[in-house]
C-alpha cells in the first residue's frame, strides 16, 4: 500500500463495520518527519472566518451530514465514500442564537436583553474552526446550535428558551493531527469544563474514544480518527441556576491551630451506617443526616476533608475487570458534585443537595475541605478517552512532551494539566472560587500539588498557579492543604510550599510508625515530629500548623491493618499485586492478619492507642481516616480504590464490640484534651531557650535517668523520649489581648519490648505529677488520675505512652 493510501485510510478510521485496512507506513510522513504514521493535516479555519465570526457556511447545514463532516469534508480533504456512520435521525436543526457573550464560561442561564428568559453559553476554544452547542431532550433527541461569535478565543452565544435541566454539550471542529499535538474530533459530543451538574455515567465503549481504540497496531492506534458518533454513551452537562446567596450559613473559621481535619468518603462513610436510612446511604444528604453529623460531633473533629467529589469517571481498565473507581481521583468536571452522590436526582438536584449538606456541617460547627485533582483528568494519555479538554484544545489544556503526540506525565494517571497557562489557571481558580463562594466550602486539599507548581518542567515555588492563589482575595482566605510531590524528576517537595500553605507532612508518618515498630536508629527525628517539624518549616514566616500530622491516609494500610499486617494483600484489586505501595512501615504483631491469639490482640489495641495518642499530642495540625478510632479494617488492602464495596466501606457494627468502643473512646478523651489544652495546639513554634528567672524552657527532652537529653542522646540507639510541654508562657494572646497560660505536660513514650523504669524531672519541673493517660490499659473508660511526686522513679510498660500532667 502506498503513502497516499495510508493518510486516507489513518484520516478516515473506523466508521462501523469492518476495520480500514492497516496503514503500512512506507516513508516518512509529510514535513519530513523521520518515522511514524503518515496522518491527515488540516490547513486553517474553516470558510471565511473574519471579524471574530465564523460564517453559516463554515458549520454547514447540520442536517444530513456525517458525523465529523463539515461541508462534505473531513479536516479540509475529500472524505472517503462508504466510511462513517450517518447521524442519527434525532438530529434537528437549532433555535436562533443570539450573539450572547464571552463571559462567565459555562453555561449561565439568566434573562436576555429583551427580558427573554434562556441561557448563555461560552466555551474557551482555542484552534477550534468551529463549534456546535449540542442540546438533548429527555428521549436522547440532539438539537445542534453552531455558536457563531468568537471572542478571544471564546465561542459564545444565548439561546431563547433554554432553562435550567436542559442536557448539553459541544462538538469542536478543528485538525485531527497527534503528531503536533491537535486532537479535534466533531464526532465527539464533549463535556462542558464549567458544566455545573453532570448527567449519566462514563461507560468508555469504543465510540467514546477519539482514535480507533482497538486498532489492530496499538503503537500507531491513536494517531487513526473514530468517526463515531460518542453522543449515545457519554454523560451531558446540565444548565444549573442557584440564586443561593447563603445568608442563612454561618461558617465555622476555625483556626489552623485548633483544627482536627477528619478524612472521609462521602459514599464509604454511609453505606453501612445503621442509623442512616437506606435510601440516603452514600449520598450528600446521607452524610448530612443528624446519625451522621453526630458521630463527628462527639469524636470532636473540626473539619471533614472528603475524598474528591468533583465529578469524575471510571477508568477503561477497571471497567473491564467489572470494578469501578471508588475514591474519585479521575475527575473530568470541575464544577460538577459527582451525580453518584446524588440521593434527589442528576439534573441538578445534586447541586443543592451539596449545598444542604454543607449546611449541615456548618452548623454543626464542622468545616468542609475538598480534596481536589487539577494536576490530570480521567482522559488519561494519548490512548484514553476524548471526553472534554482533549476534544476542546489538547495542545492548550494539557503538557505535551517534545513529540507532541505524547503527554508528559508528572501524576501517573497519563497526562498533566499545564497550570501554567492563563486559561488553564483561569479554570483552576474559576472552579475554586465557585466552591467556596457558591457551593459553601471552607477550604482544599490539592492533590499532587507539586505537578500544579511546575513552571515549564521543574517544581517553582515562584509558579503562576501559586502565585495566583497567593494574590486571590477568596482564595487565600481558605484552607490551603498540599500534598506537596508528584512522580516527576524533583517532585518531592515536602517542607517548600510558601506561606498560606500548609502540607501533609509525611515525614511525620514514616517516623511514628517507625518509632513504634522499633525501626527507628534513634530519636532525633522523632523529636522534630512531635514538636511541630521546624526543621522543615520555620521559616518564612510559617507556623507549626504548617505540618499536617498523620499516620494513615486513604491511601495505605488502616490503622488497624497497620498493626496486623507486614504485607499488602491487595488481590481483589486485579492487578497481580503491582499496585499499592511495598513501603508500609508497619508490624503485625505476631501473626499475619486476623488472629484469634489473645496476646496478640492485646498488643494489637496497644499499639492503636499509642499511634493515636502520639498523633492527638503532636504540635501540629492532626488528620484522622474515619473509621481508625474504631478499628476499622481493609483486610490488608493497602489500595482500596477500586473496592466500592464492604472493604472499602466504613464497618459501623464494630461499635457494637466493647474493645473499639474503648479505642474510640480514647480519641475523643483526646481530641477534647487538645480542644481544652492550648500547650497542645501552639500557634509559634517552641524555642528550646531558657524562659524566666527560673530557666525553664518551653520545651525540654528527658531521658528514662530523669535527665535532659544531651548531644550524645539524641545520636544514641534508644526506644523511649519523654518530653516537657511548658503551658506558662505560651506566645501569643487570645481574641481579647490576654496572656496565654496553660497547664505543664509531661509525656514519655516507651516503643521497647519490657518495662522501663523512669525517674520524673524534679524541681524546677515539677514537684508533684498527675497521671492523665496511660495507653497500656485496656480499661480507658476513666482516667488513672494517680499522683507522683517530682524525682519519684515509676516504671512504664513496655510499648505504651504515659501522660502526666504538672501539678503546681
Amino acid at each position: 500500500m502506498d503513502a497516499a493510501a495510508d493518510a486516507s485510510n489513518a484520516g478516515n478510521g473506523v466508521r462501523g463495520g469492518e476495520p480500514a485496512p492497516v496503514p503500512q507506513v512506507s516513508g516518512p510522513p509529510p514535513d519530513g518527519r523521520a518515522g511514524g504514521p503518515p496522518y491527515v493535516r488540516s490547513g486553517g479555519r474553516l470558510n471565511g472566518q473574519a471579524n471574530g465570526q465564523v460564517s453559516d457556511q463554515a458549520i454547514g447545514q447540520v442536517n444530513g451530514q456525517t458525523t465529523g463532516q463539515v461541508n462534505g469534508q473531513v479536516n479540509g480533504r475529500p472524505k472517503a465514500p462508504g466510511k462513517g456512520q450517518p447521524l442519527r435521525a434525532s438530529v434537528r436543526p437549532g433555535p436562533a442564537v443570539w450573539p450572547g457573550s464571552s463571559h462567565p464560561l459555562g453555561a449561565r442561564f439568566h434573562q436576555g436583553p429583551d427580558g427573554t428568559a434562556g441561557t448563555n453559553f461560552a466555551l474557551w476554544a482555542q484552534g477550534a474552526e468551529a463549534v456546535e452547542l449540542c442540546l438533548f431532550d429527555s428521549d436522547g433527541g440532539e438539537t445542534r446550535c453552531a455558536l457563531t461569535e468568537l471572542t478571544h478565543e471564546i465561542w459564545h452565544g444565548f439561546v431563547p428558551g433554554v432553562r435550567p435541566g436542559q442536557r448539553y454539550g459541544f462538538r469542536v471542529h478543528g485538525r485531527w493531527d497527534p503528531w503536533t499535538g491537535s486532537r479535534h474530533n466533531p464526532a465527539k459530543l464533549l463535556l462542558d469544563p464549567y458544566a455545573r451538574a453532570v448527567d449519566g455515567d462514563f461507560t468508555l465503549p469504543p465510540e467514546v474514544y477519539g482514535h480507533v481504540r482497538d486498532w489492530p497496531q496499538q503503537y500507531i492506534a491513536d494517531t487513526v480518527r473514530d468517526d463515531r458518533d460518542s453522543a449515545p454513551h457519554v454523560p451531558k452537562g446540565v444548565v444549573v441556576h442557584d440564586d443561593d446567596d447563603w445568608a442563612d450559613d454561618v461558617r465555622p473559621k476555625t483556626p489552623w491551630a485548633d483544627s482536627v481535619i477528619y478524612e472521609l468518603h462521602v459514599r464509604g462513610f454511609t453505606m453501612r451506617h445503621p442509623g442512616v436510612p437506606e435510601e440516603l446511604r452514600g449520598t450528600y444528604a446521607g452524610l448530612a443526616h443528624p446519625a451522621a453529623v453526630e458521630h463527628l460531633t462527639n469524636l470532636g473533629v473540626t473539619a471533614v476533608e472528603l475524598l474528591p467529589v468533583h465529578q469524575f469517571a471510571h477508568e477503561d481498565h477497571l471497567l473491564r475487570r467489572g470494578l469501578r473507581n471508588y475514591w474519585g481521583y479521575n475527575s473530568i468536571g470541575y464544577f460538577a458534585p459527582h451525580a453518584g452522590y446524588s440521593s434527589s436526582g442528576t439534573a441538578g438536584q445534586q447541586v443543592g443537595e451539596f449545598k444542604r449538606m454543607v449546611r449541615a456541617l456548618h452548623a454543626a460547627g464542622i468545616e468542609v475541605i475538598l480534596d481536589v485533582v487539577y494536576n490530570h483528568t480521567a482522559e488519561a494519555g494519548e490512548l484514553g478517552p476524548t471526553l472534554s479538554l482533549r476534544g476542546i484544545d489538547n495542545r492548550g489544556y494539557y503538557r505535551l512532551q517534545s513529540d507532541q503526540r505524547r503527554y508528559a506525565d508528572y501524576t501517573g494517571c497519563g497526562n498533566t494539566l499545564h497550570a501554567g497557562r492563563p486559561h488553564v489557571l483561569r479554570l483552576i481558580t474559576d472552579s475554586l472560587r465557585y466552591w467556596v463562594t457558591e457551593m459553601g466550602v471552607d477550604g482544599f486539599r490539592f492533590d499532587l500539588a507539586a505537578a500544579l507548581a511546575r513552571s515549564m518542567h521543574d517544581v517553582d515555588m515562584l509558579s503562576p498557579f501559586l502565585a495566583v492563589i497567593a494574590q486571590d482575595p477568596v482564595l487565600r482566605r481558605v484552607k490551603l492543604i498540599a500534598e506537596p510531590w508528584d512522580v516527576g524528576s524533583g517532585g518531592y517537595q515536602v517542607g517548600a510550599f510558601p506561606p498560606l500553605w500548609t502540607e501533609w507532612n509525611d515525614r511525620y508518618r514514616d517516623a511514628v510508625r517507625d518509632f513504634w515498630r522499633g525501626a527507628l536508629p534513634d530519636v532525633r527525628d522523632l523529636g522534630y515530629r512531635l514538636s511541630g517539624s521546624s526543621d522543615l518549616y520555620a521559616w518564612g514566616g510559617r507556623r507549626p500548623y504548617a505540618s499536617v500530622n498523620f499516620i494513615t491516609a486513604h491511601d495505605g494500610f488502616t490503622l488497624r491493618d497497620l498493626v496486623s499486617y507486614e504485607r499488602k494483600h491487595n488481590d481483589a484489586n486485579g492487578e497481580a499485586g503491582r499496585d499499592g505501595t511495598n513501603d508500609n512501615r508497619s508490624w503485625n504483631c505476631g501473626a499475619e492478619g486476623e488472629t484469634q491469639d489473645v496476646r496478640i490482640g492485646i498488643l494489637r489495641r496497644r499499639q492503636l492507642r499509642n499511634l493515636l495518642t502520639t498523633l492527638l499530642l503532636s504540635t501540629g495540625v492532626p488528620m484522622l481516616v474515619a473509621g481508625d478510632e474504631f478499628g476499622r479494617t481493609q483486610g490488608g488492602n493497602n489500595n482500596a480504590y477500586c473496592q466500592d464495596n464492604e472493604t472499602g466501606w466504613v464497618d459501623w457494627s464494630l461499635l457494637s464490640d466493647p474493645s473499639w468502643q474503648d479505642l474510640f473512646g480514647l480519641a475523643r478523651r483526646l481530641i477534647a484534651l487538645r480542644h481544652e489544652h492550648p500547650v497542645l495546639r501552639r500557634r509559634a513554634f517552641f524555642s528550646g531557650r531558657p524562659q524566666g528567672a527560673d530557666g525553664l524552657r518551653d520545651l525540654a527532652w528527658f531521658t528514662p535517668a530523669g535527665a535532659e537529653m544531651t548531644e550524645r542522646d539524641w545520636y544514641a540507639p534508644a526506644a523511649a523520649l519523654g518530653l516537657y510541654l511548658s503551658g506558662r508562657d505560651i506566645p501569643g494572646r487570645d481574641e481579647r489581648g490576654r496572656k496565654v497560660t496553660d497547664d505543664s505536660f509531661l509525656a514519655l513514650l516507651h516503643a521497647g519490648d519490657r518495662p522501663v523504669a523512669w525517674t520524673l524531672p524534679a524541681e524546677p519541673w515539677a514537684s508533684a505529677y498527675e497521671l492523665v493517660l496511660d495507653t497500656s490499659r485496656e480499661d480507658q473508660a476513666t482516667p488513672p488520675s494517680t499522683r507522683h511526686r517530682g524525682g519519684e522513679t515509676l516504671t512504664v510498660p513496655a510499648r505504651s505512652v504515659l501522660l502526666l500532667r504538672v501539678v503546681v
